[in-house]
C-alpha cells in the first residue's frame, strides 16, 4: 500500500535529486546457473585493512599505531579489531578469512573516484592505467556466464555502481528512502516551489518529515541499511539470484578513527550476519568478498586518523570458505620496507582473490576471467580462499 508519506518520500527523491539524494545504495542482483553463489560488497572510503585485522607479531607495528589495544586474537602473529567479535563464531566456524597486503594496480595518486573506479572495473593496461570501458567487472562476469539472466527487482533513485554497469542486463533495488536534507537544501526546497502552493506544501512536509527522522534516524540509519540491503540480498540469493552487490561507506577515516572505524565495522557486521541467517542452508554456498579501494597510511596522522594509502585489506565470509586464514605475504612494517615509506607494501593484486572465488564457484574458466573479467590480471597461485 502507497501511504501519502512513502509516495511524499519518493517522488520528492526522484523529482528533487539535485537538492536532496536519499541516503540509499543499490543492490544488484543477477541469476546465473549452479548453486553457489557471490556477493561483492564495496567499502567505500577505503577500509584501514592495519586496523581491522592487525599484525601483533610485526614488532614495528606499535611504533607507528601506538594506541591499538583490545584486539582479539585469531593466530599467534594476528589480531582483530574489537568490532569484529560478533564474526568471531564466523572465524571459529571456517567462514572467515582476511587477506593483507592487497591493492589493485592503482598507485600514488590515492583519489578515492579513482580508486573506487579501478576496483569496480577491474581492467588495467600493462602500464597500470585503466582500460577505456565504463563498465564494472560483475557485468563483464555475467555476459560471459552461459545462461545467466536479469533477475526483475525495484528500484528508486539510486547511484549505479560502476561494479555492474555494463552491457549485461542486471536489475536494482534499494530500500525506501530516508529524507535527510540538509539546512542549505531545505532553504532550496523552500525558495524552489514558494510560488507553487501544491509543490511549496509538499516540500514542507519533506522537510518536516525531514527533521522528524533525523533524531530518532541518526545513530541508526547506516547500520539498518546495510541490514536492509543485506536482509533483501539473501532473500533473492535463496531463490533464483546468484549474484548480488552493494556498497557501504564510511570507511575515510582521517580524523578521531577510534571513534569513526568501529561504526563502519558494525555496520559490515551487521551485514554479514543478516547474509549468514537469511540465506540459512545456502550460506554453505555461498562466499562474500569485502573490498575496498585502497589501505590507509601506516602511521597515524595527528588528528588521530590515517590518511590514502596503498596496501591494503580485504574481508571475506560464507560457508563455501575454506576460512580461519589471514591469506598473503606479509611484508613487514620495519625501516625499508614501507612503500614510499608510507604505505603498507601491496604483495598480490586484490583482484587475483575474486577471480580464483569466481574460478572455483562458477562456469567460468581461468583465460576468461583474465582477459575479459579482470583485463590485464594475471591469477597466479590458487590461494585457497574457496573449499
Amino acid at each position: 500500500m502507497t501511504t501519502r508519506r512513502s509516495f511524499l518520500t519518493r517522488t520528492l527523491a526522484l523529482g528533487c535529486s539535485a537538492a536532496a539524494s536519499p541516503l540509499v545504495t543499490p543492490v544488484t542482483f543477477a541469476a546465473t546457473p549452479g548453486d553457489n553463489r557471490l556477493v561483492v560488497i564495496i567499502l567505500r572510503g577505503a577500509m584501514d585493512g592495519l586496523d581491522v585485522v592487525r599484525p601483533l607479531g610485526d614488532r614495528a607495528l606499535v611504533r607507528h599505531r601506538p594506541n591499538q589495544d583490545g584486539a582479539l586474537i585469531l593466530n599467534d602473529f594476528w589480531g582483530a579489531h574489537p568490532a569484529l567479535e560478533p564474526l568471531a563464531p564466523l572465524w571459529a566456524a571456517g567462514e572467515l578469512s582476511f587477506a593483507h597486503a592487497v591493492s589493485t594496480p592503482y598507485r600514488d595518486k590515492r583519489s578515492h573516484f579513482d580508486g573506487q573506479d579501478f576496483l569496480e572495473n577491474g581492467g588495467f593496461r600493462a602500464d597500470g592505467t585503466l582500460t577505456d570501458a565504463r563498465d564494472g567487472w560483475l557485468n563483464r562476469l555475467v555476459a560471459d556466464l552461459p545462461g545467466a539472466t536479469a533477475e526483475t527487482a525495484f528500484a528508486v533513485g539510486a547511484e549505479n555502481l560502476l561494479l555492474t554497469s555494463g552491457a549485461a542486463p542486471a536489475s536494482t533495488w534499494a530500500p525506501e528512502a530516508v529524507l535527510d536534507l540538509s539546512p542549505q537544501a531545505e532553504l532550496l526546497l523552500e525558495k524552489i516551489y514558494a510560488g507553487d502552493p501544491l509543490f511549496h506544501a509538499a516540500a514542507m512536509q519533506a522537510i518536516a518529515l525531514s527533521a522528524d527522522t533525523e533524531g530518532n534516524m541518526a545513530g541508526t540509519r547506516r547500520r539498518g541499511r546495510a541490514k536492509a540491503l543485506a536482509d533483501f540480498a539473501a532473500g533473492r540469493l535463496r531463490e533464483e539470484t546468484r549474484l548480488a552487490a552493494f556498497s557501504i561507506g564510511g570507511w575515510d577515516t582521517h580524523a578521531r578513527q577510534a571513534n569513526a572505524l568501529p561504526r563502519a565495522l558494525e555496520e559490515l557486521t551487521d551485514a554479514v550476519l543478516a547474509l549468514k541467517a537469511g540465506l540459512g542452508p545456502v550460506w554453505g554456498k555461498t562466499a562474500v568478498l569485502c573490498l575496498t579501494e585502497f589501505g590507509r597510511t601506516v602511521r597515524e596522522n595527528g588528528s588521530g586518523g590515517t590518511d590514502h594509502g596503498t596496501g591494503g585489506a580485504a574481508i571475506f565470509a560464507g560457508g563455501a570458505l575454506r576460512g580461519g586464514q589471514i591469506m598473503g605475504d606479509w611484508p613487514g612494517l620495519g625501516d625499508g620496507a614501507l612503500y614510499q615509506d608510507r604505505d603498507l607494501m601491496p604483495t598480490r593484486d586484490v583482484r587475483a582473490y575474486a577471480a580464483h572465488a569466481i574460478a572455483a564457484l562458477l562456469p567460468v574458466g581461468t583465460s576468461t576471467i583474465e582477459s575479459r573479467v579482470f583485463p590485464g590480471l594475471e591469477m597466479g597461485a590458487d590461494p585457497g580462499l574457496i573449499l
